[in-house]
């Protein structure tokens, strides 16, 4: 589970579905008179030819540029093109080599990872196991505070087993811990940076030192990031075709939508939804939609409340009018969520997602049963508290909609106002959390393999927001990540699902696709969520040549 903003559905045409593996069996967009019609593509057309520079806009600036501790949109976009991982995962979904040109599993608690020899850093310095071994170490060090540590829960050891070779010893078999590889437990940064800068490391004041096709040049704060082209970038398939990329950082969605539409931002992920009608008829660029991982969930912070009855907890989700709440949070593109992970987050066994997650009933609404529900538990007139903040337009519409059903059925539903950084604090800070019961999230995979959502469910995973326990669903997590055949893992990660519908720990509301929109000028992008770890800048160049 991750920061609010824009949620994700993995969908495809029928064309995309022909030619693409891992767009096998998606939703397809809603039928007419279901919501806006959309297409879903993992690529903008290909850049016609090189640009000096493009500017591209998020909707906040980077709290932070740390790779241990970028855990939202904004960091990873644009980390993505400067730190890199092990492995990668591509635009459409796959897992492939990255830093690490093979690997292997001797056995099911030993991972040896042969590392990519030749590998510059931005200071031309190159790499090698022990950068890998510093870099994966940090991100256990309780100092360091990393959002991710729980990735490494399992680990007993990481070791250099040659200059070229990092051998990493689990206490038990961990599949997942591989998987994430990909994502950002497994980026790689100068171990001597890491030793110079100190506290400063990832801050406005700090460097970096990774790999990636672009470098960070500087971070004006408040204003802007700039990078530069990294010209002895190993992988030559992603040279990149723009000279210098500029950060620029917009909250208002209104202005974020005039800045496309001047041509002052020539094109950003995140595209606010209040903005899709205007961007599509506006005639100065293009609104893409691409494939995701994720869904919008209300995650329930507080189990000794209202919502620690069952009762509750059901009645709020038949009392929500999911479709209504697509029109007017998503445009209209999206579908009702089935599951806290979605339909998207399948892809690793795409063949399995038809029985495994397409047989799931739709959510029902129904407001006469959810207020039976709700004086059965006797909780007619019990106060629920949900966070609701300017950061983006949808977070305050399923807030304003969770109040009106709320109201339906018996319930006082009060919304505390957050700020922007507030927000994102309720998802890294245990203690900003205090006082709520409710905050809307997207749950999102770094990866294509529905067990990472479902690992946030775990008793006291970092991701747990509110420290919901399950004996049972525990035992049937550590089943899955003990198996190493996808097929066999979806199938037993079904069970988790299970699990978590019957006790709602999260209330699915809806999936919608990735968005980004391009300018005239500009083309070649990534469409989907693949952007928070490819380097998505590399592609992107002149529209026309």
């Amino acid at each position: 589970m991750r920061m609010p903003r824009a949620i994700a559905l993995l969908a495809c045409t029928a064309a995309l579905a022909a030619a693409t593996a891992a767009c096998s069996g998606a939703t397809q967009p809603p039928a007419a008179g279901g919501g806006a019609s959309f297409e879903v593509t993992p690529l903008s057309p290909p850049a016609q030819g090189p640009l000096d520079s493009f500017t591209w806009s998020l909707y906040a600036e980077p709290y932070t540029l740390d790779y241990a501790l970028a855990y939202d949109y904004p960091p990873n976009t644009v980390l993505a093109n400067v730190c890199e991982q092990l492995l990668r995962v591509t635009p459409d979904l796959k897992t492939e080599p990255g830093l690490a040109v093979k690997w292997a599993q001797p056995d099911p608690r030993t991972l040896v990872y042969t590392l990519r020899p030749g590998v510059r850093f931005h200071d031309g310095t190159t790499m090698t196991a022990d950068d890998v071994v510093a870099s994966l170490k940090r991100q256990m060090d309780p100092k360091t505070g990393s959002p991710w540590g729980s990735s490494f829960k399992n680990v007993d050891a990481i070791e250099k087993t040659g200059p070229l070779e990092v051998t990493v010893r689990l206490g038990k078999a961990d599949v997942l811990f591989h998987e994430l590889m990909a994502a950002s437990p497994g980026t790689v940064v100068s171990a001597a940076s890491l030793a110079e800068g100190g506290k400063d490391y990832g801050t406005p004041k700090g460097k970096l030192n990774c790999t990636g096709p672009y470098a960070l040049d500087t971070w004006a704060q408040g204003d802007s990031i700039t990078l530069k082209k990294h010209p002895a970038y190993w992988d030559t398939k992603l040279t990149p075709k723009s000279g210098q990329v500029k950060f620029t950082f917009i909250e208002d969605a209104a202005a974020r939508s005039n800045a496309f539409l001047s041509g002052t931002a020539d094109g950003g992920y995140m595209v606010p939804s209040s903005s899709f009608a205007q961007l599509r008829s506006g005639g100065k660029g293009t609104l893409l939609f691409g494939p995701n991982t994720g869904a919008a969930n209300l995650a329930v912070l507080d189990h000794h409340g209202a919502l620690g009855d069952l009762k509750v907890r059901k009645a709020l989700s038949m009392a929500l009018d999911r479709k209504n709440i697509i029109k007017a949070a998503a445009g209209g593109v999206g579908v009702p969520a089935k599951a806290p992970a979605a339909r998207g987050a399948w892809a690793l066994a795409p063949e399995k997602t038809a029985t495994l997650y397409d047989t799931l009933p739709e959510p029902v609404y129904d407001i006469a049963a959810a207020k039976k529900l709700v004086q059965e538990a006797g909780a007619t007139g019990r106060k629920i508290t949900i966070a609701t903040s300017t950061l983006a337009p949808e977070i305050s519409v399923v807030a304003n909609a969770v109040q009106a059903a709320g109201r339906q059925i018996g319930l006082e539903v009060e919304l505390k106002p957050v700020s922007p950084d507030a927000y994102s604090s309720l998802f890294v800070d245990p203690n900003a959390r205090a006082g709520l019961d409710l905050v809307i999230t997207v749950g999102y995979d770094n990866t294509p393999d529905p067990l990472e959502f479902y690992q946030y469910l775990r008793t006291g995973d970092f991701g747990n927001y509110g420290n919901w326990s399950n004996a049972e669903y525990d035992v049937a997590f550590d089943r899955a990540n003990s198996e190493p055949e996808a097929g066999k893992r979806a199938e037993l990660t079904a069970k988790l699902q299970k699990i978590a519908l019957a006790e709602l720990p999260i209330i699915p509301v809806y999936e919608a696709p990735h968005s980004v929109f391009l300018g005239k000028r500009v083309t070649g992008a990534p469409a989907g969520i693949a952007q928070l770890y490819y380097p998505w800048a590399a592609t992107i160049g002149a529209a026309k040549r």
